[in-house]
């Protein structure tokens, strides 16, 4: 699973690249991507994006539950074909990625339990989204210049350098209440009786916030650290997971 997970982040990097190149090569930071530098070719990467899905494919086909899998991964095609595009047609194109990206959170659960349980899924889906959201603006605050100059969308050019750091706070609540509110309903106890997947729960939202109050929006490398550090948020909810079910109540 960590592989197909692997594999088609890659394929959606791919695709992003292939929609892109246009106006990657006429932003600062992006145009020595492959396409855009004229690197690779498009039948180079027509035949690298079919590799990946192939493989993709083949990793779908041997997880267990392999029907509900298979149509839970086909239901995710189109988010992955489209959600490039949206920067053109939409100011929230961090909401298509983050609900692109963050697929993997249904898909896990299918491959595990065969059906979705959304009382598990929904709050753990829609933290993961809103934690997208904060980092990819940041992000995203690298390019604005570049972007509005060009006619791109972006939520750092919607919420504005005034606004950013407080919708951004806002929606770190939100990830917080998610991901407590997934633990709770998978069975990882009460929060004052076991409160080890809750304190890393706690600790990956204080982690967003340091990113958010120390982001220097006009500062590409500061916002490249704080962008390049979400793997750490990525680890400590590991960490709280594989806790959470080695604790949780019997």
């Amino acid at each position: 699973f960590g592989a197909g997970s692997f594999i088609m982040r890659g394929a959606g990097c791919t695709i992003n690249d292939m929609w892109d190149s246009r106006f990657d090569r006429q932003v600062a930071r992006t145009r020595s991507r492959p396409l855009a530098s004229h690197a690779l070719t498009y039948p180079q990467a027509w035949k690298f994006l079919a590799l990946q899905l192939s493989a993709g494919l083949g990793v779908l086909l041997s997880l267990p539950h392999m029907e509900e899998c298979f149509w839970w991964g086909v239901a995710s095609l189109p988010l992955v074909a489209t959600y490039p595009l949206m920067k053109r047609y939409t100011d929230y194109p961090q909401l298509a990625l983050g609900l692109t990206f963050n697929w993997g959170a249904i898909m896990g659960w299918v491959a595990v339990r065969g059906e979705v349980d959304w009382s598990v899924i929904g709050p753990l889906y829609g933290g993961c989204v809103a934690w997208t959201l904060v980092y990819d603006t940041l992000y995203a605050h690298q390019d604005k210049d570049d972007d509005a100059k060009l006619g791109l969308k972006s939520t750092a050019l919607t919420f504005g350098e005034e606004h950013t750091k407080p919708i951004l706070t806002a929606l770190t609540g939100a990830v917080w209440g998610g991901w407590m509110m997934a633990g709770y309903n998978c069975g990882f106890g009460n929060p004052f009786e076991v409160p080890y997947y809750y304190m890393g729960v706690t600790a990956s939202a204080s982690h967003l916030l340091w990113q958010i109050w120390s982001a220097e929006l006009n500062h590409v490398d500061n916002l490249a650290y704080r962008f390049r550090s979400n793997n750490m948020v990525g680890w400590l909810m590991f960490g709280s997971c594989v806790t959470g079910n080695m604790m949780a109540p019997v």
